[in-house]
């Protein structure tokens, strides 16, 4: 515990007194979140009056803390899992980028209460910009809530294809139908996980979207390097993971000679754009970025 109170108290700006204005993230568990790391840093590096708490709520509690949280004038809050989507329902405006997804990740005050959006896409696309993707391939590994966002982010990228591989039938085909009202084209095919021997050759772009490779199972990775011999030899792995880094299946990707994305960039321009939001101005995303990578690296 100590270590813990430690670990916050170096991690927040140095003077916060009375109208210091509130940021935080919200999750069950919270303890892990790297947000405060980056958001902190940057807060530092402007020179404004805002620090940014870890803020522990339970699911049961989630309706109670969204009205604390108004009571307390909290600027706004990023979310985690397992609210995304629980809370959709108490907010009184959404994003269409939000809408699409059906999750929500970053809540702001607007004159009717609090309003929601979604800054993952934003930073799943960040490091993929560099290059065109019309009419490539992507290959997406799972079907849960994160995939969400790379769907969005691969449509508004202009992939021809966006092949989205489960392993529940069930879960696949709701995923798939979950699309039928959405705002923009998305070229989404789902598949069973049996299909992967014939996608791998076809994909352009390959995301990890699975937990398979996680710390503290570091030693796991969703597909084996005899699986992904079979990827084109200009194909990216992409793997949303960013702790171990590099994951082992990003590992296996770099034995392959392919190009290798981990989420540490997705993270870290996710935080950006919320932070921009919040503060109504520019924010130093290298501050961002190195304040996230030294801490990883200790």
């Amino acid at each position: 515990m100590v270590s813990d109170v430690s670990k916050l108290r170096d991690s927040v700006p140095a003077a916060i007194s009375g109208t210091t204005k509130l940021l935080g993230v919200i999750g069950d568990p919270v303890r892990h979140s790297l947000s405060p790391v980056m958001h902190n840093a940057a807060i530092a590096h402007l020179g404004v009056d805002y620090v940014y708490l870890p803020l522990p709520v339970k699911p049961e509690d989630l309706g109670v803390a969204i009205a604390g949280f108004a009571a307390i004038g909290l600027e706004g809050f990023s979310i985690t899992i397992p609210h995304k989507q629980a809370i959709m329902p108490l907010l009184s405006e959404m994003t269409e980028i939000a809408t699409a997804i059906g999750a929500v990740n970053t809540v702001y005050r607007t004159a009717q209460g609090w309003g929601g959006t979604n800054t993952d896409v934003v930073g799943f696309v960040a490091p993929l910009r560099s290059q065109s993707w019309q009419g490539a391939t992507a290959l997406v590994l799972g079907n849960g809530g994160a995939a969400r966002a790379v769907v969005v982010g691969c449509a508004q990228l202009g992939f021809a294809q966006i092949q989205v591989v489960g392993r529940d039938p069930d879960k696949l085909q709701a995923f798939s139908q979950s699309w039928s009202q959405a705002p923009f084209p998305i070229p989404l095919t789902v598949h069973s996980w049996e299909d992967l021997p014939l996608l791998l050759p076809q994909a352009n772009l390959l995301v990890n979207t699975t937990p398979v490779g996680m710390a503290p199972k570091g030693d796991r990775a969703p597909l084996s390097l005899g699986e992904m011999e079979r990827l084109p030899e200009d194909a990216i792995a992409y793997d949303l993971i960013y702790t171990p880094r590099p994951t082992l299946f990003l590992q296996q990707a770099q034995q392959l000679r392919l190009g290798a994305i981990d989420g540490v960039e997705m993270l870290v321009q996710q935080g950006a754009e919320a932070l921009a939001q919040w503060l109504q101005q520019p924010v130093p995303v290298e501050v961002m970025r190195t304040a996230l990578l030294n801490h990883l690296n200790h």
